[in-house]
């Protein structure tokens, strides 16, 4: 239960904070272009595939292949003699080059069509040639007149976007939560100590966890506001769709929040000077940047980084809001993620207060 004093704490930091108009302008600056960024990308169109076919027979039959490949919106096809679009592929103008030999005709049983790449310039190489492979096949059934076994329907249980602003969305947030709490707590600590308020707060019946606690109450305020702008930036300019409780999408943001501001009074309690818990904050923060499934999903690292990876706290606080956001998941299914966060919370309080000072101040 929160006690008068550490409201009344709380109300003035919170003040103090708000007096700081610049530092919020660019807290929410640059989280507003990182996600604008993304989202435009993901939403462009998809480019056709760039394909130049070399037809060497002179049958009907040919013809007809051509131009249905033509049709095709996947491919943007350029019909021309082998020399010229062999130097194009080189020169990079082309993705790839087909060449349909002289016998090709549906009256003979196999015929060889030469692929030409250049795998240097073909990033996609092993997803581009299966696409080209699946879109032969369906011709050959169509000149062929041959009925496919199967049809293969495709049926998204969930019927939930897929794009990657989706999925980047959460741990942009949880990014986010833990910069503005380390550098603020952080900052702030070292600040105060050297104007000499800590030193000043020393004298009076005030403890470590209520100063803790306050500047939390008041912290938390803060990064709540600026999540809600952000979020609603998502969601009404991007239209990024959270499927899950906004109340338990909250609650894990106060939690992660809460568990940040505590890493910070621990490296503002360490550093004694600015430029110091700027280095070591450093530290702290972008590690957990690249190892948390911030930008891409921690099952797509090397197996041995892996169990580090998810034991950091910034990976419990992402992976726990996305599953809301993305997934729909309820409180009891984010169980191993709450725990996780549940025991970097005690650890984080715990150092916090254990290793909070009020009057060491840098020479």
């Amino acid at each position: 239960m929160l006690s008068k004093l550490q409201i009344h704490l709380a109300k003035v930091f919170l003040k103090i904070f708000l007096r700081d108009r610049q530092s919020i302008f660019f807290s929410l600056f640059f989280p507003v272009i990182f996600m604008t960024v993304f989202g435009f990308i993901n939403n462009a169109d998809q480019e056709a595939i760039n394909i130049g076919v070399v037809n060497n027979s002179s049958s009907i039959v040919a013809t007809d292949f051509a131009q249905l490949l033509i049709d095709n919106p996947v491919f943007a096809v350029t019909i021309g003699q082998e020399e010229r679009l062999r130097d194009e592929l080189i020169a990079g103008d082309q993705t790839m080059v087909l060449v349909l030999p002289a016998s090709f005709d549906t009256e003979s049983e196999s015929e060889n069509l030469r692929l030409l790449v250049d795998a240097a310039q073909v990033n996609q190489l092993s997803l581009i040639v299966p696409l080209l492979q699946q879109t032969l096949i369906s011709i050959e059934r169509e000149f062929r007149n041959i009925e496919p076994m199967f049809n293969l329907e495709l049926e998204d249980v969930q019927a939930r976007s897929q794009r990657y602003i989706d999925f980047l969305l959460p741990g942009l947030m949880a990014f986010t939560l833990m910069q503005l709490a380390i550098a603020g707590s952080g900052f702030n600590i070292v600040e105060y100590r050297r104007k000499g308020i800590l030193k000043r707060l020393f004298v009076t019946p005030i403890q470590p966890k209520d100063f803790i606690t306050a500047i939390v109450l008041a912290r938390m305020a803060i990064v709540l506001i600026q999540l809600t702008v952000l979020i609603a930036f998502a969601t009404f300019v991007l239209d990024v769709r959270i499927l899950g409780n906004f109340a338990s999408f909250y609650f894990v943001i106060m939690l992660g929040t809460f568990i940040f501001l505590c890493l910070g009074f621990c490296l503002g309690s360490i550093a004694k000077t600015q430029q110091a818990v700027g280095a070591i904050g450093n530290i702290v923060i972008f590690p957990q940047i690249f190892l948390s499934g911030v930008f891409y999903p921690i099952e797509s690292m090397p197996e041995l980084v892996q169990p580090i990876a998810r034991v950091l706290p910034l990976s419990f606080v992402s992976t726990a809001m996305r599953d809301i956001a993305n997934n729909g998941a309820a409180m009891l299914e984010i169980m191993p993620s709450l725990i996780g966060i549940a025991v970097w919370f005690v650890i984080s309080f715990v150092l916090a207060t254990r290793l909070f000072v009020w009057k060491d101040v840098a020479n």
